[in-house]
């Protein structure tokens, strides 16, 4: 990796945290590029995540989305948004070392709120509700983990939660 492509920022989260959301505010307040891995898987694949899940299988859809998390890590040096279970990969975490990692928290009620009932998400078949806690449950001591800072959204804005990363990036620095 060189210090010419380095992200700028690498924002985790579960699904209803508002990755894509808050990367494309904080993009637009830095004139930084954004990249999200799962547009990028769905781009490559000329298809849905949905559907990579339904026709090729969730092992399979891993498998893409580790080579989209270790490219992206690689080239990109803007603001990069990951989809919600690229860190389960180890691999990937230990890609995330060394990088300014952000965990945008969302609690349960917020998630169910922002992820929506007509959802297309293949991991929340059947009890939306309870499928989104144990996913909240099984993957938040992962994102606490790689994150190098921690950002609450639950009654916030996407542009409060920006102007936030931002203020305590500063103050990093």
């Amino acid at each position: 990796m060189t210090a010419d492509h380095r992200p700028r920022v690498i924002l985790v989260g579960p699904m209803g945290a508002g990755k894509t959301t808050v990367a494309g505010l904080l993009g637009d307040l830095w004139d930084a590029p954004v990249r999200d891995t799962d547009q990028d898987v769905e781009a490559a694949q000329g298809r849905t995540i949905a559907d990579i899940f339904v026709e090729s299988g969730e092992a399979h859809f891993r498998e893409l989305e580790r080579a989209a998390v270790a490219a992206a890590v690689a080239e990109h040096d803007g603001v990069l948004a990951l989809g919600g279970g690229a860190v389960l990969d180890e691999g990937t975490r230990a890609a995330l070392g060394g990088h300014t990692v952000v965990f945008l928290r969302v609690g349960l009620s917020a998630a169910v709120k922002r992820v929506g009932l007509g959802t297309a998400r293949p991991l929340l078949l059947g009890n939306m509700r309870g499928r989104i806690k144990a996913l909240l449950d099984e993957r938040t001591p992962v994102y606490e983990a790689v994150a190098t800072l921690v950002v609450d959204t639950d009654g916030r804005t996407a542009e409060d939660v920006a102007a936030d990363i931002d203020r305590q990036l500063e103050e990093q620095q």
